[in-house]
């Protein structure tokens, strides 16, 4: 079932952004977008050109960092400055 592929150009540039990142999970990217990560690959593989899409998904498949779940422990020991704003559900507070 395909939840809102629907998106605006900003909230499409948004997800992908998103999905590029490294630390950001797919969990955080369904919170703001309300995208389960099957959608988040349909999206990239609608919206990137084929070798970016295979390349993107050979980075992301079981890395840890994007899926909240194979964080486990560590996750909430990552290094976070002082000085870096708090952010909630993606969302500066």
């Amino acid at each position: 079932m395909s939840h809102r592929l629907n998106l605006s150009a900003e909230e499409t540039d948004r997800v992908i952004e998103m999905a590029w990142e490294d630390r950001t999970p797919f969990d955080a990217i369904y919170r703001q977008f309300n995208l389960p990560e099957k959608d988040v690959i349909k999206l990239m593989r609608r919206e990137l050109k084929e070798s970016s899409f295979r390349m993107w998904r050979k980075r992301v498949q079981n890395r840890a960092t994007k899926h909240q779940k194979l964080i486990g422990a560590t996750g909430s020991t990552r290094f976070k400055s002082t000085r870096q704003k708090s952010i909630s559900n993606n969302q500066i507070t």
